[in-house]
């Protein structure tokens, strides 16, 4: 059944619609204004979820050609774009590793390495979750953390008793959560709005040099790691303590390892290609380290200007159907199938291309240009503070809606400020993409935080008391990295108006 506020949106954003309809924004486009009613009609039912997003993500294939936007045959190329193929290459990447257990042989000997103490475990656990959900969903490294969490949780509880380590709970429950939203943060393909970022500023500006995956990378894993850094200390020295004799046992760890057995053939052959997949994406296109510059391998091909990261991702997932498994218990003639296709997750591949379809229709028609044109009052204030005052408001936007819609939302529209402004479009939306993955308060912020949070072990007030702090600490970080950090390695010249 639809909640009351689903209700409400399935009402509203057609009177919306209709009304804006009525209005006449810019007499000598009247598109701007049919524009515009397409997009607070998707803005209302993404926020509302008032039907599935992926529905909403398709009404531009009806609306465009009604209103007179854009023909269907000219908008369908933006829901199968090469930002898609990156994102379904490495989700097949993903899946292989998840079908022979190499993530969570991964996960399980970092604990190892790194457990010892409470928050030495804790530490061991947001590694391990940062890592793998820098490649996988962060929703199936939650999902898989978290068993192994509750099985430590529940040895302690046994010999200390539950409110003793209640504390740790809490602790490592919501070290789980926070690492999968830090660790995204680090690669393009590690949560969904990077990829909307680096396609949407390539259909806004389609004359720029687009966003690199070893570029991002360079950018945003110190960013993660200072992130995840952050949320560490405050989990097991600000906001909980642990009783001096409580120690975790690590055979419980122990045995969930064992239980792998040896490492087979098949992971052997899903690491050697996700590392090499990874190596690949990292250094296609030449890197700008500040102290030296490291020549992109692509630079060796005929052709390297027709290689992107999606080519590498499908050419490496590819392979996963060619080479012959050798487990006989599976009956897998490859070390991936024909199931893989099947488990493809398509409504987030249609939620993309509904946000790649506004951001066609903002240019098409000319409501960029429109919106660009009413910033001007924009211009005087200091890049830094609008970063800082965008940052807060997708983060706490984003407690209450989801970041892949808000992103494709709003990304369109910081492009037409940073126009109106003449200042580098990246520098707003960079920061306003890494916001959008940095909601701490609340179970419905994101998969990671719901999926702990229904292990029963923690009060929303726990978890908001502590993702508030985070949330307010992550905006001046996310502000002041990029602006001095972050620009740099992007190139932006806060001089110069880029053509």
């Amino acid at each position: 059944m639809r909640t009351i506020l689903q209700k409400t949106g399935l009402i509203l954003g057609p009177v919306l619609f209709l009304l804006v309809l009525t209005m006449d924004l810019d007499p000598t486009n009247p598109v701007v204004t049919r524009m515009a009613a397409v997009v607070v009609l998707m803005a209302t039912w993404w926020v509302t979820d008032a039907v599935p997003m992926s529905t909403t993500a398709l009404l531009p294939m009806v609306l465009y050609p009604l209103l007179g936007i854009l023909k269907g045959s000219a908008l369908a190329p933006a829901y199968i774009n090469s930002t898609i193929f990156l994102f379904l290459g490495g989700f097949m990447i993903a899946v292989a590793m998840e079908n022979w257990n190499l993530h969570k042989r991964i996960a399980l000997k970092i604990i190892r390495i790194i457990g010892g103490g409470p928050s030495r475990i804790v530490l061991g656990f947001m590694i391990a979750a940062g890592f793998l959900s820098m490649w996988i969903s962060n929703t199936a490294t939650a999902i898989m953390m978290l068993p192994i969490g509750m099985a430590i949780i529940a040895k302690l509880e046994d010999d200390f008793g539950r409110d003793r380590v209640h504390p740790f709970t809490v602790s490592l429950m919501l070290g789980i959560a926070y690492a999968c939203s830090t660790g995204g943060i680090a690669t393009l393909v590690g949560t969904p709005p990077n990829l909307a970022l680096q396609r949407i500023y390539e259909l806004t500006f389609p004359e720029a040099a687009p966003i690199a995956f070893g570029q991002w990378f360079v950018m945003a894993l110190p960013l993660a790691l200072v992130m995840g850094g952050i949320v560490w200390l405050l989990l097991t020295r600000v906001f909980f303590s642990f009783p001096s004799d409580l120690r975790v046992d690590r055979a419980v760890v122990e045995q969930e390892y064992r239980e792998l057995g040896p490492i087979s053939y098949e992971e052997k052959v899903v690491g050697a290609v996700f590392a090499m997949t990874a190596l690949l994406w990292i250094f296609r296109s030449p890197l700008n380290l500040g102290f030296v510059q490291i020549p992109g391998w692509s630079l060796l091909l005929p052709y390297p200007d027709l290689i992107d990261d999606g080519t590498v991702a499908i050419f490496m997932a590819l392979t996963l159907f060619i080479i012959p498994s050798r487990d006989t218990k599976s009956r897998r003639p490859a070390i991936l199938g024909i199931n893989t296709v099947q488990r493809l997750p398509w409504s987030i591949v249609l939620l993309f291309g509904g946000g790649f379809a506004l951001a066609e229709g903002f240019q098409v028609t000319g409501l960029a240009d429109y919106l660009g044109g009413k910033m001007y009052v924009l211009q005087g204030i200091h890049p830094i503070l609008l970063i800082a005052i965008i940052c807060a408001s997708l983060t706490f936007m984003t407690e209450l809606t989801s970041n892949t819609a808000t992103t494709q939302m709003i990304l369109p529209i910081l492009a037409s400020v940073a126009v109106a402004m003449k200042i580098h479009p990246l520098l707003l939306m960079v920061p306003a993409t890494i916001s959008t993955s940095c909601a701490f308060m609340l179970p419905i912020a994101t998969p990671p935080n719901a999926i702990v949070f229904g292990s029963g072990r923690i009060q929303i007030y726990e978890m908001a008391r502590v993702g508030i702090f985070i949330n307010l600490i992550g905006v001046p970080v996310i502000t002041f990295f990029f602006y001095f950090i972050g620009r740099l390695v992007f190139d932006i010249d806060l001089g110069a108006i880029p053509t």
